[in-house]
């Protein structure tokens, strides 16, 4: 049997991954998260840093996060301490939390972006109608990990959905708020999403007295 031109032995054609690391993103820790933090107010940031505080509190896929309108964040004149949206993959809508600092630099963000409740949160540098591309927003992401010393190759835009799941699930072992908090239609999805394993169950058990 001969092989179709798509084959990476064809004309020694590579595979789309190769020299690539291939799986899923690693969660940010804490220390990167403050250290990304500290960068984007260094360098007067003030659109990435709301968009980062917003991505780690929403656990939003990056499709989900950069659609976000001023209505979904705003009431009132205030940034919502809690909202919801309807996921682009699931259909399904996921309530989230906004707490303190992504308020504050989220309504800072907002009063110099300006625009109606219907606008998006964050424009596309070139359609100011449209809102910012998944693909600027994984570049974004990139410089913001790279910049504080991170592999690249180790981190993405899942990275930030990830985070505030990963540690809650550490700090709880609650699967079925992860679960609720990702929006995730199974548990068995949320168990392969944490990558949990028999070590990770001994432990919990381990920490549990009787």
């Amino acid at each position: 049997m001969g092989h179709t031109t798509y084959e990476p032995v064809y004309n020694n054609r590579k595979a789309w991954n190769a020299g690539k690391t291939v799986g899923a993103k690693k969660p940010l820790k804490p220390k990167d998260v403050w250290a990304i933090r500290f960068f984007l107010e260094h360098e007067g940031r003030l659109r990435d840093r709301a968009l980062f505080d917003l991505a780690i509190d929403s656990k939003l896929r990056g499709c989900d996060v950069v659609k976000m309108k001023i209505g979904d964040l705003v009431s009132g004149g205030r940034i919502r301490s809690r909202t919801m949206v309807v996921q682009q993959k699931t259909g399904r809508p996921v309530q989230f939390e906004i707490v303190e600092p992504a308020r504050t630099t989220l309504i800072k963000w907002l009063e110099l972006r300006g625009g109606s409740l219907d606008d998006f949160a964050f424009p596309s540098r070139v359609d100011h109608t449209d809102h910012l591309s998944t693909r600027q927003y994984a570049r974004l992401v990139e410089e913001w990990v790279v910049a504080v010393g991170l592999p690249r190759q180790d981190y993405g835009t899942h990275s930030l959905r990830r985070t505030k799941a990963a540690l809650v699930y550490k700090r709880t072992g609650n699967l079925r708020a992860v679960q609720m908090l990702l929006g995730h239609t199974k548990i068995e999805t949320t168990v392969r999403y944490l990558g949990v394993d028999i070590e990770d169950a001994l432990a919990l058990s381990e920490a549990t007295d009787l």
